[in-house]
């Protein structure tokens, strides 16, 4: 049986997060930086160890007002410590709860401008595997935090998403273009069982570009989250695909 990891970005302060466990394997926890707090960290692990969802880090840059989507250029050890210094702050609330961590997964910026930057992505691999080795990395599927991950002897997961468009080449078309949002469940689902099925993604220009799908991003801020989430477990299980954790 085929399988594939279900992931999504939570305690962001957005109100579906217990209702989006049932039909996830892998939760990525905001830590306080570009969304977040102490208080939220602690009731989604609890959340995630209540379901069996697996427990990541979602670290992005200081900027709450911009929610951690403006690009920000930071020196190679104050990034180093940016994203260190998340880790070990989910990884202590985690482990005062009995849990533990199983992956991190960038947000906003800076997994997008990891995912072009190659010093950004190694930057980032060397601050994961400092705090725990064994950790996962996800990162865009095909990009650089991928490779710089592989590189620096870290497990990956190649990621992609079920609710966004493609280019030609493999990346996200940009949150600012029109068709970025795939807002269709049918659509959105279609996509999916492809990229799971068959590695090719179908770009907005209608060309095939193959992709490697290992964990799939679900978003869990739009109004209809829970009900888009429902749609994308259950095509995956008519299909056959069992969802479970990298």
């Amino acid at each position: 049986m085929m399988t594939i990891d279900l992931n999504c970005d939570m305690g962001e302060g957005m109100p579906h997060d217990a209702g989006l466990m049932s039909f996830i394997s892998s939760a990525n926890i905001a830590c306080g930086y570009h969304a977040g707090n102490a208080d939220t960290m602690k009731r989604t692990v609890e959340l995630a160890l209540q379901h069996g969802v697996a427990i990541g880090a979602h670290p992005g840059f200081k900027d709450a007002a911009n929610f951690g989507r403006n690009e920000m250029h930071l020196p190679e050890q104050a990034l180093y410590e940016l994203v260190g210094e998340q880790l070990m702050l989910l990884n202590r609330i985690a482990w005062n709860l009995g849990a533990q961590l199983h992956h991190v997964k960038p947000h906003g910026a800076l997994y997008n401008m990891a995912a072009k930057d190659l010093s950004m992505a190694e930057t980032i691999a060397n601050a994961v595997k400092m705090v725990d080795a064994s950790l996962v990395l996800y990162g865009l599927s095909g990009s650089n935090l991928i490779s710089a991950a592989r590189a620096a002897g870290l497990k990956t997961a190649s990621e992609v998403f079920a609710d966004r468009s493609y280019q030609d080449d493999g990346s996200l078309t940009p949150r600012s273009r029109s068709g970025a949002m795939i807002k269709s469940e049918e659509e959105a689902a279609a996509q999916v069982l492809q990229m799971v099925r068959q590695q090719t993604v179908t770009s907005v220009n209608r060309k095939p570009v193959t992709i490697l799908a290992e964990t799939i991003c679900i978003h869990g801020d739009g109004e209809h989250a829970v009900s888009f989430a429902k749609h994308i477990h259950h095509a995956l299980e008519q299909n056959n695909i069992e969802i479970r954790k990298i």
